[in-house]
């Protein structure tokens, strides 16, 4: 993927969100039943629930941001969690600083 198609997946309001509540998820999402936050991440459906959107939606936000190597997703049983991953996001922000 390109850099073009890397700030592409920045261009949405919720997607930036999702990074923000990523960078500390303790202080933005409950304590969740079935993974650590901290080590496995964010479960899709808390951030269904924070976004206020459908299922389906943050399911393709999330893919985006994947896809540009934004999050990482880890699927546990019948849920799939979300980490980011900050060394994409440093990198992303090195080619800007080169224009």
């Amino acid at each position: 993927m390109d850099t073009s198609e890397r700030l592409s997946a920045l261009s949405h309001p919720g997607r930036l969100a999702v990074l923000r509540w990523l960078k500390a998820p303790r202080r933005h999402f409950p304590r969740q039943e079935h993974a650590d936050i901290d080590r496995v991440g964010v479960c899709c459906t808390l951030l269904t629930r924070k976004l206020r959107i459908a299922p389906a939606t943050t399911t393709r936000h999330m893919k985006i941001l994947a896809d540009a190597g934004f999050v990482r997703a880890q699927r546990i049983g019948k849920f799939t969690y979300y980490r980011r991953v900050d060394a994409a996001l440093r990198a992303v922000a090195g080619e800007l600083r080169t224009l």
